[in-house]
């Protein structure tokens, strides 16, 4: 039997965002997780000891991106991919998730503001997370220093990205250590609107409404970041339906329990596994989608994000 919804957690949900694709817009969905971010603004964000705002490269200009660092020494790199649906979500709102990722890992790591639909629907999302890992990459003795330890992270809609451009970087050449996938889109082929579709992963069922995330929501993303439903079989959207994924980085996969997209990132790590990629996949046991930002308050979410952010600072480690 899976553990029981985390009775912490259970109290928080009917207090978070992005529950009613009905009245939700672009912006009350940016304006709601930006509000999320900064009712926290009491709480003390965990330290680090340098952050800075610079530019990295995206697919048409320069973007804004965020660099934190411990220590001066020769240290892992990773880019990090905010959530938010595509659509919302940005470096502020995941400011607390990338001062983790680089205290726990001891890696610095450049969070990316990526294009958003639907001003920019897809690909442009895509093409601005692989053109900001070419750069930061290519310029890493500004960074971390060491190629060989060099990572892309991210949650939800920023996991999907930083899927779908490790196999960008993989067929161009770049080789990477590791890939932190928290709860990852992989496959929005019928946009979670068609029953045969979903009848794939039956997480999108048993967790369509009533844990933060529902179906409903992410068809509501998905209508924002697909300017052509067509485009849901492309591999930049949905990873899980790349050609092949052998070759590609180790990688550390996270789903949730009480999570629509849990069976699909499942999948994505059982897909992995059968190409022969290193993978480890927590599972989230008594928790829902957006845990990682949840662990001020919810020590089954903090726990649990400790272990997957461990697993990933070993596998950078290794290096590539």
């Amino acid at each position: 039997m899976p553990a029981p919804l985390d009775p912490v957690i259970a109290q928080i949900i009917p207090l978070l965002p992005l529950r009613d694709p009905t009245t939700m817009t672009p912006q009350s969905a940016r304006d709601s997780l930006r509000a999320l971010a900064e009712s926290r603004a009491a709480v003390p964000p965990p330290p680090v000891d340098i952050v800075a705002d610079i530019k990295v490269k995206g697919g048409a200009g320069p973007l804004d991106a965020r660099v934190y660092r411990i220590g001066t020494n020769s240290a892992p790199t990773v880019v990090f991919f905010h959530g938010g649906g595509w659509v919302a979500g940005d470096i502020e709102t995941h400011d607390r998730q990338a001062r983790n990722l680089a205290i726990e890992t001891g890696a610095v790591v450049v969070s990316v503001d990526y294009r958003r639909p639907p001003e920019t629907p897809f690909p442009g999302a895509f093409e601005d997370a692989f053109a900001a890992v070419r750069d930061v990459f290519d310029r890493v003795a500004e960074f971390g220093g060491d190629a060989k330890r060099f990572g892309v992270a991210g949650d939800s809609a920023g996991g999907n990205l930083a899927a779908a451009t490790a196999i960008a970087c993989r067929d161009a050449g770049i080789r990477l250590a590791a890939q932190l996938l928290v709860y990852p889109v992989t496959d929005v082929v019928g946009s979670y609107a068609d029953a045969h579709d979903n009848a794939r992963f039956p997480s999108r069922t048993e967790n369509a409404e009533g844990y933060f995330l529902t179906r409903a929501t992410m068809e509501w993303f998905c209508g924002h970041y697909l300017a052509d439903p067509a485009h849901a079989s492309n591999w930049r959207v949905s990873p899980l339906r790349a050609p092949s994924l052998e070759g590609l980085a180790p990688a550390v996969v996270t789903t949730a329990w009480f999570d629509p997209l849990r069976d699909e990132g499942a999948a994505y790590a059982r897909a992995l596994e059968a190409a022969g990629v290193r993978v480890k996949h927590h599972e989230g046991p008594g928790l829902i989608h957006g845990y990682f930002g949840l662990g001020d308050a919810s020590e089954v979410a903090r726990a649990e994000a400790r272990r997957a952010r461990a697993d990933f600072k070993a596998l950078l480690a290794r290096g590539a």
